[in-house]
């Protein structure tokens, strides 16, 4: 009975028994191995080969030898011989003996691109691009390598950590709560030791300039640092006269710390509830945000009861004040902020510009410089990264290697300050 080939639906060419025989199949596993690396092949090594093997080389190539027990074999030689036996080639007989070829040189090459488009996904994302110093801990991401070797689940987790990264400071949310809002009903999903929340809290350390939490006690101090979990009593921001219209408790509490030219130390229950809460109407009031306690401290000792609005975000801001600011912006004022000119102070303010809608405030490196000349004797400035809203920044303060603080520029802040106070001067703000 006549047989077709199962490839091409043919009959075989006579001489193909000869290419079946069973000790040929090291030769075609070779061979098939050697034109799936995708590269240029001239000759392919095969073996150990016992003796019946290598009289069957022997026979296929024509030899009056047994070739060595590995031997190369030419593969122009090895198409002669399959040609004159089956008038195939020697790449569609390892198909039909063997299974369809690989290309393990294009798989590299498209592995290589795909990881070269996640990282550099991740480099320009922009969260990232918001805050320079998270640069680190995409290089960091990158060193570590894929996410069980897959590019694609890889860019799933920097997605989930960068949805979360975009949220914080949290809302003073518990945990699961908050993971449940943010990543799509997965409460879970930030659980202590889960991947997640490791790659996450990373950048967390990264951002604070701060070592990796070790302990659970190091990272729910973390996650309560970045807003989440935080009660609602303990996260409070400092604001001097804030003078908004409204009969809510928020507006009330301002209103009256206004007038008596103290600060309100308002907490986020304050903030998450105002009540009836606006902002003067017919103009676009300035708020002016400043990093340190004592700058609002100076304001207030000069201004009294008629000081312009002013909110401190003592530091790193928490959801209190990130909360105030965009409610604040939400009404219709013209936030600008001012803090120290060092390193953490320059990722402290590109914090706030990228959390709430900010601008900066003598925050240039023309400021910086002008800081130097009339503070030259300043520490140094520690690590120091780049200032998105001025490409000079970052290296003028390299180049002069002080740290300027803004009590040192608090006369010219305060002349701001005066600025405002004598072009606004509202009944009520």
């Amino acid at each position: 009975m006549t047989t077709t080939d199962a490839t091409t639906g043919t009959e075989p060419h006579p001489g193909e028994a000869t290419l079946r025989r069973r000790e040929l199949r090291p030769l075609w596993q070779s061979v098939h191995g050697r034109l799936s690396s995708g590269r240029p092949v001239t000759r392919v090594r095969i073996g150990p080969l016992d003796e019946t093997q290598r009289e069957a080389l022997a026979d296929l190539l024509g030899l009056d030898h047994l070739p060595e027990t590995r031997p190369f074999v030419a593969l122009n030689r090895l198409e002669e011989a399959v040609a004159e036996l089956s008038g195939r080639t020697v790449r569609e007989v390892v198909v039909a003996l063997v299974g369809p070829l690989g290309d393990r040189a294009g798989e590299r090459r498209r592995l290589d691109d795909e990881r070269a488009g996640l990282w550099g996904w991740l480099a320009g994302h922009d969260t990232v691009r918001a805050q320079p110093v998270l640069a680190d801990w995409a290089a960091s991401c990158r060193a570590a390598g894929l996410v069980g070797g897959s590019a694609e689940r890889t860019r799933t987790q920097l997605t989930d950590a960068l949805k979360v990264l975009a949220e914080l400071p949290g809302p003073g949310e518990p945990l699961p709560v908050f993971a449940a809002r943010v990543l799509n009903g997965h409460a879970h999903a930030l659980d202590d030791g889960t991947p997640l929340s490791t790659l996450v809290l990373r950048a967390l350390a990264t951002l604070y300039d701060t070592v990796p939490p070790q302990s659970a006690a190091e990272r729910r101090a973390l996650w309560s640092r970045a807003g989440v979990a935080d009660d609602e009593l303990s996260a409070t921001v400092l604001v001097g006269g804030l003078r908004p219209s409204g009969d809510g408790l928020l507006a009330r509490l301002a209103a009256a710390c206004a007038e008596a030219g103290q600060a309100a130390s308002l907490t986020l229950a304050h903030v998450r509830t105002p009540g009836r809460f606006a902002l003067p109407a017919g103009s676009v009031p300035v708020v002016r945000v400043v990093e340190n306690p004592s700058i609002l401290a100076l304001a207030l000792r000069r201004f009294g009861s008629s000081c312009p609005p002013l909110v401190c975000t003592s530091g790193w801001p928490n959801s209190a004040a990130v909360q105030l600011l965009r409610m604040l912006a939400d009404q219709g004022a013209a936030l600008r902020y001012h803090g120290d000119f060092d390193g953490e102070g320059i990722r402290i303010a590109a914090y706030v510009l990228d959390k709430t809608p900010a601008h900066p405030w003598r925050m240039t490196a023309e400021d910086y410089r002008a800081a130097v000349v009339r503070n030259p004797h300043g520490p140094r400035p520690g690590r120091i990264t780049e200032a998105p809203w001025d490409p000079e920044l970052a290296g003028a303060m390299v180049e002069h290697g002080t740290a300027v603080v803004e009590e040192l520029v608090a006369d010219v802040l305060l002349e701001d300050l005066a600025c405002t106070a004598q072009q606004e001067r509202p009944s009520r703000w």
